[in-house]
């Protein structure tokens, strides 16, 4: 058998807040992986080095966390008054599945950078804020992404620091415009708290909300955590991350989200599972202490069955909504009752985030969120993978 050469893709590889993923201009794929879903997915899973029975991703981009498997592709828009649509694959460490179900907030702030970077921008000032506007085409959503230029490129390093990163760049802002269509529910069961009866585990109660990206909060108390717990204090424990999986079925099937449990093999991405809990001292995953004084209450969250090191960007969004709805958990936990923002320990330290709400009719309407976070290029160029991933 003769032998083919490997093929390369161009791509770039990125940090955006505290995820890392590949990036892709839609015109640089090979041309069977722009025109199939399914051959673009299996171009998308080697380069990240999935599916992996060891877990590893020795053998591709990924980096063997849900913060690192990553794959997302940007292109020129069509939709009005947007520069280019984004769209987001959460690619399953060891299984056969790409997740397109959600967003990834820590890497929309990428997104902006990325698509100035290849030319997709029209009208970048020299010096001063260009604001990307981003079409995440995955939930039809419009995220203004504000991006310092100097000099004619974007400004990657300052001293802008994120808990969770070790080093500081240049800060980008982000605006979440209506993550919630006025047409959406926000609460989709209709209540701000619920008791979610979960089989085989017990009643807890909950708060689900849409903004952002589909999440469940519970009470750390209720579920037998302080609330300040690291990710060696849940990640090493197999029957608490089953435990969490049955929550999160249970939670996904009373939103709506899924109609039969067996659906949520395949939709890990959505929704997330958190737990929120009062403001106190403790000590991030880097030895520093953070005081109760610093922050209005603490949140943890899953993604893709593990606890996130820091605090997915989107799951932040959900966060700052429900901490400024009075009668939520996060809003009952937080001591920011009548904030329009919030300041939230997670595992790494913590963030701010804030929410601009309205009520019209006896419903929310949220006009917008917003946090900050930084973005830097890591790498430019091409990957490879072999000639046959397609096939």
């Amino acid at each position: 058998m003769s032998y083919e050469a490997q093929l390369k893709v161009k791509a770039t590889y990125m940090r955006g807040g505290t995820s890392k993923g590949t990036f892709f201009n839609i015109a640089n794929l090979p041309k069977e992986a722009q025109e199939n879903t399914k051959k673009r997915d299996k171009l998308l899973q080697r380069i990240v080095g999935s599916p992996d029975v060891y877990k590893k991703q020795m053998d591709g981009m990924g980096g063997a966390s849900s913060s690192t498997s990553k794959a997302i592709l940007v292109g020129k828009s069509d939709i009005p008054n947007h520069d280019v649509d984004y769209y987001f694959c959460q690619v399953a460490i060891d299984k056969d599945f790409v997740d397109m179900s959600g967003n990834c907030g820590n890497l929309s702030s990428a997104v902006g950078p990325f698509a100035i970077h290849e030319g997709m921008v029209d009208n970048v000032p020299t010096n001063g804020i260009c604001c990307v506007r981003i079409w995440q085409a995955n939930i039809k959503k419009t995220i203004l992404c504000y991006v310092t230029m100097e000099n004619g490129i974007v400004k990657e390093l300052g001293d802008y620091f994120i808990d969770g990163i070790a080093f500081p760049a240049q800060e980008i802002q982000l605006e979440f415009v209506s993550p919630v269509d006025p047409s959406e529910e926000l609460f989709p069961t209709g209540n701000l708290v619920d008791d979610l009866e979960v089989p085989e585990v017990g009643t807890f109660k909950a708060t689900m909300i849409t903004a952002g990206i589909p999440t469940i909060f519970l009470n750390a108390s209720e579920i037998g955590y302080k609330g300040t717990e690291l990710q060696g204090d849940i990640n090493s424990d197999k029957k608490a991350l089953e435990r969490f999986e049955k929550i999160r079925i249970a939670g996904a099937l009373k939103m709506g989200l899924i109609k039969e449990a067996k659906e949520a093999q395949t939709k890990q991405h959505t929704p997330k599972i958190a737990f929120v809990s009062p403001p106190q001292d403790f000590i991030t995953s880097s030895g520093k202490t953070v005081k109760a004084s610093d922050m209005d209450l603490h949140v943890r969250a899953l993604s893709m069955g593990q606890l996130h090191h820091a605090m997915m960007g989107t799951a932040s969004v959900a966060i700052g909504v429900a901490a400024c709805i009075k009668g939520t958990l996060v809003n009952i936990a937080s001591s920011s009752v009548d904030k329009d923002s919030a300041t939230f320990g997670h595992p790494s330290g913590s963030i701010k985030v804030g929410a601009v709400i309205s009520k019209e009719n006896d419903k929310y309407l949220v006009q917008k969120a917003s946090m900050s976070r930084s973005a830097r290029i890591i790498m430019d160029g091409f990957v490879y993978v072999p000639s046959d991933t397609m096939s």
